[in-house]
């Protein structure tokens, strides 16, 4: 593509999060940094390459590549995608001072050697959070909003077994009725379902139905005493489970692959599942399954932030006396071997040293990434002789699955994170204890009363 040519025409709003806004082009897909300028958005390629792709593995993670773009475009594109952002993002302005860039592969497609059907790709875009049930101790500010039933640590609960593959089916069911912002469903790479940030209705589901039909053509009577829609749902529900449990079988990151679909149909702290055996690894998922490598990269953080925030506090008290040590203890990157080192090599002892409390921030921040990230599974119909598929009872599927949002999280937010947690668990606590008998204050010689300004 030249740059001298590019047009603001060419391009549409795709999305975006809280740092970033997403643009896509016919080929290309251009992931522009809101606020941050060309050193930032290389650390976060660094990041990806020398830290994220080696815990989650190479065949799962796109880097990406720094580009340089013309301000004017910029600007222009800016205008063009303005409209078309939902109204909870705008108050965030996008950069057009730094011209500068994330490149990545549009992850809502499938190559098109690889398409030999008229249907074109779906996509699953989901959030596989530490935790969405309502009270547990990851609570996140969707959840405050709206109680939601989907727990994306079903998935890592028991062995692989027909009860755990139900658990799974049953949480993504919940999520489709939920999505809150945990998932959005493309076709063609048009978005077709999701839950907007400022919606207060929840997507249709008759209307996914309709796109998914042609792709389940055989499920259009009944099945298993199911109504079509139901049957529709089921079948698309055990696709994205038989992605999310397969190993895979290539080692090119976002190559089709194939999987044998299990005969049966159909965490978070509230789970019973013990979390010492997710620890030591007993999760019974598939080895080099997507959610395994998710689970063993969420699990570096084994204190949690009631934990971090004291040591947190130990480095900053170090910086204080020795500013130039920052540098050396890497707080703010480079990100490289170096840096991995720190997070693979940190002691398991406290010896009271910075550099175990730097090693297990540093751990916390690559476990908080893997907390935040999301899974993108595209899938597309192919022939009966197509090596790379998800073999189901009658539907063939090529497919290819991707991590993504693996942006380095920030050491300066460890205290928000600490504030965070604390506001919530005394919400919490206030929330479920009964307000005390008036016989209490009886009880009591002297009362004070407290006056606020309001």
């Amino acid at each position: 593509m030249e740059l001298d040519k590019m047009d603001e025409n060419d391009w549409k709003y795709h999305g975006e999060g809280n740092k970033s806004l997403v643009v896509s082009h016919l080929q290309v897909c251009i992931h522009i940094n809101s606020k941050q300028a060309f050193r930032h958005i290389l650390n976060i390629v660094d990041y990806s390459k020398y830290v994220m792709k080696p815990l989650l593995g190479e065949k799962y993670v796109h880097s990406g590549e720094v580009v340089k773009l013309p301000l004017d475009f910029v600007r222009q594109l800016s205008l063009k995608v303005q409209q078309e952002r939902p109204e909870l993002r705008c108050d965030k302005v996008m950069d057009t001072f730094s011209g500068c860039g994330l490149c990545l592969p549009n992850l809502t497609q499938l190559p098109l050697h690889h398409l030999r059907d008229h249907r074109p790709p779906i996509c699953v875009e989901i959030k596989p959070k530490c935790g969405f049930l309502p009270f547990s101790r990851h609570i996140t500010k969707e959840c405050k909003r709206k109680v939601c039933r989907f727990c994306m640590h079903q998935h890592y609960k028991a062995k692989v077994k027909p009860d755990f593959f139900k658990r799974m089916y049953v949480a993504l069911k919940n999520l489709l009725e939920e999505p809150q912002n945990n998932l959005k469903i493309f076709k063609g790479g048009e978005l077709i379902f999701s839950c907007k940030d400022d919606a207060k209705q929840q997507p249709e589901l008759n209307d996914l139905i309709q796109h998914l039909r042609p792709y389940f053509s055989h499920s259009n009577g009944l099945y298993n005493g199911h109504q079509p829609g139901k049957a529709i749902l089921n079948e698309f529900i055990q696709v994205i489970c038989s992605a999310l449990l397969s190993g895979g079988d290539s080692n090119r990151s976002g190559e089709p692959r194939k999987v044998h679909l299990s005969e049966s149909r159909p965490h978070c702290e509230a789970s019973p599942f013990p979390r010492d055996l997710l620890r030591n690894g007993n999760h019974g998922l598939p080895k080099d399954s997507v959610l395994a490598k998710i689970l063993q990269v969420q699990m570096l953080d084994n204190l949690d932030i009631e934990g971090i925030y004291p040591l947190y506090k130990r480095v900053e008290q170090y910086l204080e006396e020795f500013p130039k040590e920052r540098n050396r203890l890497q707080i703010d990157g480079p990100y490289n071997e170096s840096f991995m080192d720190k997070v693979k090599n940190c002691p398991t002892e406290d010896d009271g040293s910075v550099e175990y409390a730097v090693g297990k921030v540093h751990q916390y921040r690559v476990a908080m990434t893997a907390k935040d990230c999301s899974v993108m599974i595209t899938f597309a119909p192919c022939e009966e002789d197509e090596e790379q598929q998800l073999k189901l009872e009658k539907p063939r599927f090529t497919y290819s699955i991707s991590i993504l949002d693996l942006d380095p999280k920030p050491y300066e937010g460890i205290p928000h994170q600490y504030k965070l947690d604390t506001k919530i668990v005394n919400y919490y606590l206030r929330s479920t204890q009964a307000p005390p008998p008036s016989s209490l204050y009886k009880e009591r010689q002297e009362c004070t009363l407290l006056f606020h300004a309001v």
